[in-house]
């Protein structure tokens, strides 16, 4: 883990001094210390802002997901995830970014393949976990590998809104789907994807800026890429309190 840190605080100051990095401006600042007072609310838990083009948003880690929380906070912590873009974009299902590949990357170029130095993550998702991906659900993008092993770095946020009934049904019908009466409660009150559910690592979730969400959600794209660029900038709220 040491070393792996060291390598990103190399490669993060190798960047320093670029166009993409700049001082704060006072809105921002502002921010980030309303948000601070706001997450100390939950103190048992890390809380991240996530600052973007269209707007700020603000998640919590789960702690019972622990190597995606830690993997998730030292890159936070080491500015890794600055000036990184949300590079696939699908309405009515999720955002996704956190490729390194995308801070430079030109209008044409394919996005989506990068990863920061360091193994997979093992995967954490467990039946008795009763975590979901409902609507807002920040979860960890993978490769089609047997293990279900998570990116390093890159993550999306579930965006899909609540489904009704009957199409719920015909999905879980066609996609062979087996869920049990709190899934379909949440999938078909609040949203989300349930065809994800055992296959991919949730490992926190949206609490402030489902606006923000949407409004990026709506971007028009092209290969689901947005025309215009969206970047991110994050910044840890809180530690969460030591039991």
């Amino acid at each position: 883990m040491h070393k792996l840190l060291l390598v990103l605080a190399v490669f993060i100051s190798s960047c320093a001094g670029t166009k993409y990095f700049r001082k704060l401006d006072k809105e921002e600042k502002r921010a980030i210390k309303d948000n601070k007072k706001w997450a100390a609310v939950s103190s048992d838990e890390a809380h991240v802002l996530i600052m973007t083009t269209k707007g700020n948003m603000v998640v919590k880690l789960y702690n019972q997901t622990p190597l995606h929380r830690d993997n998730f906070l030292s890159k936070v912590n080491a500015g890794f995830y600055d000036s990184l873009l949300f590079h696939r974009v699908i309405n009515r299902f999720m955002i996704q970014g956190g490729d390194p590949e995308s801070k430079y990357a030109t209008a044409d170029k394919r996005i989506g393949g990068g990863s920061a130095p360091g193994d997979r993550i093992p995967a954490e998702f467990r039946t008795d976990q009763k975590i979901y991906h409902q609507r807002g659900a920040l979860a960890m993008a993978r490769t089609d590998n047997p293990e279900k092993a998570s990116s390093n770095c890159q993550f999306y946020i579930v965006q899909r809104p609540a489904w009704r009934k009957t199409e719920l049904d015909s999905t879980i019908a066609a996609r062979k789907l087996v869920l049990n009466e709190e899934q379909k409660s949440i999938y078909t009150t609040m949203g989300g994807t349930p065809h994800l559910d055992g296959g991919y690592t949730v490992f926190g979730e949206l609490l402030h800026g489902f606006e923000v969400l949407d409004s990026i959600a709506v971007s028009p794209t092209k290969s689901d890429r947005p025309l215009n660029d969206i970047r991110m900038r994050m910044f840890l709220l809180n530690k969460p309190r030591k039991k």
